[in-house]
């Protein structure tokens, strides 16, 4: 079953039980995930931004968006449209099947893993996730690689707060870290 048919038809109606709302529609869900990745000192290397775009691609199913400056910053040596970054938003059925290869691939993929923090929620029931380098994703061939690329993930929900984010997420499988008293 995948995850978004088993939040639908059974998850969704736990929550419900467990967060005491009146309607189903009241329970949180994921709204929008997004990917992002700076380009940073690298924003001259057209061979870095090809393998990049080409990366993101790979892992979101969905071609990115490539972010420009909107000012130049003279001290960043940056000029006004110079190419600054790369982001995605998944919504509807890629978004399920992102979050769904990311809990149950590429997490398991970490070296040494013992869970993500409940820390990097942002207060409105979003979550972020931070990786140095995209290998942990099937798709990414360790062989082609020529650069390490980080990339920002956010998770947008439609939690009111951290703990609602929270319930959400752990009850779709988001493996947290346990905290040890």
């Amino acid at each position: 079953m995948s995850m978004k048919k088993e939040f639908n038809e059974i998850i969704r109606k736990e929550l419900k039980k467990e967060m005491g709302v009146g309607s189903i529609l009241a329970v949180p869900t994921l709204e929008k995930i997004v990917i992002n990745m700076g380009i940073g000192k690298t924003k001259d290397n057209k061979q870095f931004l090809e393998e990049a775009v080409n990366d993101i691609t790979k892992i979101a199913s969905q071609k990115p968006i490539l972010t420009k400056s909107r000012i130049a910053i003279s001290n960043f040596k940056l000029r006004k449209g110079v190419t600054v970054g790369i982001a995605v938003t998944l919504r509807g059925e890629r978004m399920w099947d992102f979050y769904e290869k990311l809990v149950k691939i590429a997490f398991p993929r970490v070296k040494d893993f013992r869970g993500i923090s409940k820390k990097s929620f942002d207060g409105k029931g979003n979550y972020n996730i931070g990786f140095k380098d995209m290998l942990i994703f099937p798709e990414i061939d360790a062989n082609k690689i020529n650069f390490t690329k980080p990339v920002q993930i956010t998770i947008k929900t439609t939690a009111k707060n951290n703990e609602e984010g929270y319930m959400l997420l752990k009850r779709l499988e988001m493996p947290f870290a346990k905290v040890i008293n």
